[in-house]
């Protein structure tokens, strides 16, 4: 058996501390309940309401051009009642302000799906000159094409963590890393990638760990990506992006949210805000259920190699020596099926699906082999997951 990447602690969340609010810091598990909910009990609410508006009654139009204005100057947020569904949102809002109380940020900036994120973050950046993009293999598949593609205009440049630096330009914009990435797990040193970056933003995606396992922001990253679609929702309903980082930036953000329409819609708004809630609880008691599966497929012969985060979380990535195509087709309890960070476990072959859109070679490079299945462990009884994975491992492979 090949070399196991794996941590036999149990899961801890690396920072349990938010931002100061009323002059007293707050424990992450109490951000996570109360951020964005704060003005409730004043309005004589207990949950949040959800503004299903898409306009809004002035009737000062010449207040209005002067807010809309302000707007086009620098993206902050418009004071006063809200104008016009694409400008913003009060559902969402409380979301945005709540994901960026976790992560430690100034601002956060809620998009329709994870892709219209990131394509926010290039558009901003390539509206500056700054098209080239250095970036860090593994990443999302439909990143990895987005940047690769130019679909934007952009142009990247795939380096090795040490290469960083040296792949830097006077039009570079932006440096993108995963970590833990997708879909192996592989693990950055965040602290010293955004000391590699210099003046240029690095943009972290920190889907897989969450904020309760880390916070990128801390580390240097100036941008904070969530597919929000995952563990932020949780819940497998929900499709969402979001990015944490410096107001100045949100600015800009809401700018190119505004123009292009990739805006989130207020009910996945409310179900972000609640799924945040029990961000802390899920990924804690899913991280403990991955741990223990990442220690019996570590010690079985029909596995070749297992990766689990040193951070810890909720996903394993694993190698088979028999057909990965069968354990898929052998599941019962788990779901065969893409996404990952629902209350459900769910599992996918990565180089037929999530990675397909990665060049063949570049794929297996960046360690995404054919025999690669990525598991994303849910909330169920462990033994009973254990089970349905025993089951669809099949019979130990005869090697000679």
């Amino acid at each position: 058996m090949d070399s196991v990447s794996y941590d036999t602690r149990d899961p801890r969340p690396t920072t349990t501390r938010s931002p100061r609010h009323g002059g007293r810091v707050r424990a992450l598990a109490t951000e996570a309940v109360h951020a964005g909910r704060e003005d409730l009990a004043g309005q004589g609410l207990h949950a949040a309401p959800i503004d299903l508006s898409t306009t809004y009654p002035s009737y000062d139009s010449r207040g209005e051009a002067a807010r809309i204005d302000a707007f086009a100057t620098d993206g902050a947020e418009p004071q006063g009642p809200p104008v016009y569904g694409r400008l913003g949102n009060p559902t969402v809002a409380r979301f945005e302000t709540a994901l960026a109380r976790l992560e430690g940020t100034e601002s956060a900036v809620a998009f329709a799906s994870g892709m219209a994120a990131l394509s926010a973050v290039l558009l901003v950046r390539n509206s500056l000159g700054l098209r080239h993009v250095v970036a860090v293999r593994p990443l999302y598949g439909c990143s990895d094409h987005l940047l690769t593609a130019g679909l934007l205009g952009s142009e990247v440049t795939w380096v090795d963590p040490a290469g960083i630096a040296d792949a830097l330009r006077p039009d570079t914009g932006l440096v993108m890393v995963e970590s833990p990435a997708n879909p192996t797990l592989a693990e950055l040193d965040l602290r010293a990638v955004a000391h590699a970056c210099g003046s240029v933003p690095l943009l972290a995606d920190n889907t897989f760990a969450t904020p309760v396992l880390q916070r990128p922001a801390e580390q240097g990253a100036r941008l904070v990506l969530h597919s929000a679609t995952k563990y932020l929702g949780g819940h497998g309903d929900v499709m969402a992006g979001v990015v944490a980082c410096d107001e100045e930036f949100a600015g800009r953000l809401r700018q190119v949210r505004f123009a292009t329409g990739g805006v989130l819609h207020p009910l996945a708004g409310y179900l972000l805000l609640r799924g945040l809630s029990t961000l802390p609880v899920r990924v804690r008691a899913a991280s403990s259920n991955a741990a223990e599966l990442a220690r019996r497929l570590t010690a079985d012969p029909r596995v070749a190699r297992v990766a689990y985060p040193r951070v810890g979380g909720a996903m394993i990535a694993f190698e088979v020596h028999g057909d990965p195509h069968a354990v898929i087709a052998g599941v019962r309890l788990i779901t065969p099926a893409v996404s990952l960070g629902s209350v459900d476990s769910l599992i996918q072959h990565p180089a037929s699906i999530s990675h397909r859109v990665v060049d063949p070679t570049d794929r297996r490079d960046a360690g995404v082999s054919d025999r690669l299945l990525r598991l994303s462990v849910g909330l169920e009884d462990v033994d009973d997951l254990w089970a349905d994975l025993d089951g669809a491992l099949g019979a130990p492979a005869t090697r000679g």
